[in-house]
């Protein structure tokens, strides 16, 4: 009887000691769990990009290459050590930061992620910035925004909540009230502390997973309570609620976390900080609720028609990051244009409003739009015909043309139109090519008939330059 119970404790023992010598994280890191929600996922990039669709409408955009790029590389290592259960293909990760300097961020469902500039400025090294955008994209990724749509009865279907930004900007700060204010926000503005302490637990997971120490985020927000006022401010309160012991439970999960080991360099966000220092001091929030949105940004304010007269395209090329799915080089004199589903870069003078609609006499436009078909010739076909419902005087000039995009098959067809701005013969070039999801990635170029020559050569290296993430 005492062999007996000396053999089970000696078991006993061999299980403690197995369990002790297990990688902690393994054994005891918080489990999360996200909430139900009918509706499918592909519901949450139609919301989040209409979603976008008005951000981009009211809040300047930073315009600076470098700063952006920094962003997005660390938005995508972070989206990429999302844990696998989490993972949802349809949705695309997109950074961009804002000229504003509150510390905010937020991230829209499907992954339309924006982080001010003041966010950056505060934080004291990568890895606080990137506990607050692990903290938005785990709202994205747990499907925060639309099961929280779910719980509100009187919304039957998703077409009905279309304009709840505010919604869903579950972000640091007090953004959802005051883009409420600016028409953004709606009918949902801010999370629940449930939502909130998810976000938090599985934020740490992913800074874990992508090489940065999960402490961060309790440090940041840390930061974040003292600029609000005091522990909890107000502004902070009203949107962002503290689940309770915030930092405390936070440093606790991290401890349990095994953090990968990565090459992090150190000197990339002292040389952002530094390049931020050297830029025009951003507005505030307020500043651009008073001011009508963001004036700056000429995607977001009304602006003049088109004059045509505009300067010859530069030699000099500088290259733009679209979020995490292309790069482009186009030439330094034209302008940066983010106009929600599509990005356009033209020249001073070359691009406006008409009617309500923006249009553009010299320059090119990118963007990214679903097709039903499969074959690169018939979506091109389907693109092509959904264009001309909208330009009525658009007329084939060429017979398509094979082309390389982005080093993948793709084509190029050559169209006249006439101008809405000047009346006068325009040709407009188009380019496309399926990325791996089905999605057309199309490029349109446009100038006028009797300088289209002069821009041909120009646009061929535009097109030459496009390097593309999917």
């Amino acid at each position: 009887m005492n062999r007996i119970r000396i053999l089970k404790a000696s078991a006993s023992a061999l299980v403690l000691l197995s369990m002790l010598t297990m990688p902690i994280g393994l054994v005891a890191q918080t489990k999360v769990v996200a909430p139900k929600n009918p509706y499918p996922v592909n519901k949450d990039v139609e919301l989040g990009r209409q979603a976008a669709q008005e951000v981009e409408r009211q809040l300047p955009l930073l315009n600076d290459r470098e700063v952006q790029r920094y962003v997005a590389d660390v938005g995508r290592r972070l989206a990429e050590a999302i844990p696998p259960e989490f993972q949802h293909p349809e949705f695309r990760y997109s950074y961009k930061v804002a000229d504003i300097r509150d510390i905010n961020a937020f991230a829209l469902p499907g992954g339309f992620t924006y982080v001010n500039r003041g966010l950056i400025e505060a934080a004291s090294n990568e890895g606080e910035l990137a506990g607050v955008i692990a903290h938005e994209i785990s709202h994205v990724a747990l499907r925060h925004g639309t099961a929280q749509a779910a719980k509100a009865q009187k919304y039957q279907t998703l077409g009905a909540i279309a304009g709840i930004a505010g919604a869903v900007m579950g972000g640091v700060g007090n953004v959802a009230g005051q883009l409420g204010q600016m028409g953004i926000g709606a009918y949902f503005l801010k999370f629940s502390r449930e939502y909130e302490k998810q976000a938090d637990l599985l934020g740490a997971h992913i800074m874990a997973n992508a090489g940065y120490d999960p402490r961060d985020l309790a440090n940041m927000f840390r930061t974040i309570e003292r600029t609000s006022g005091g522990a909890g401010g107000p502004q902070w309160m009203s949107d962002h609620p503290n689940p309770g012991n915030r930092y405390e439970y936070i440093v606790h999960e991290a401890a349990l976390l095994r953090v990968n080991r990565t090459n992090i360099d150190p000197r990339d966000f002292t040389e952002i900080r530094a390049r931020l220092r050297d830029l025009p001091s951003g507005r505030s929030m307020g500043e651009i609720a008073r001011n009508g949105g963001g004036a700056r940004n000429p995607s977001t304010s009304r602006m003049p028609a088109p004059s045509g007269r505009v300067d010859y395209p530069s030699g000099r090329f500088r290259t733009y990051t679209e979020g995490n799915l292309f790069s482009i080089a186009v030439p330094e004199n034209w302008r940066e244009l983010p106009l929600g589903d599509y990005v356009a870069f033209a020249p001073e003078g070359g691009y406006g409003e008409l009617q309500g609609q923006f249009v553009f006499t010299h320059g090119t436009q990118v963007g990214v739009t679903q097709v039903n078909a499969r074959n690169l010739r018939q979506a091109t076909d389907e693109y092509l015909y959904n264009l001309s419902q909208g330009n009525r005087n658009m007329r084939r000039y060429s017979d398509y043309q094979r082309e390389s995009l982005a080093g993948r098959e793709g084509l190029s067809i050559v169209l006249t139109n006439v101008s809405e701005v000047s009346g006068q013969t325009e040709f407009v070039t188009i380019y496309t090519t399926l990325l791996r999801n089905g999605n057309l990635l199309y490029v349109i170029a446009v100038a006028p008939q009797r300088e289209y020559q002069g821009y041909q050569r120009v646009f061929q290296n535009i097109v030459r330059s496009i390097q593309v993430n999917g």
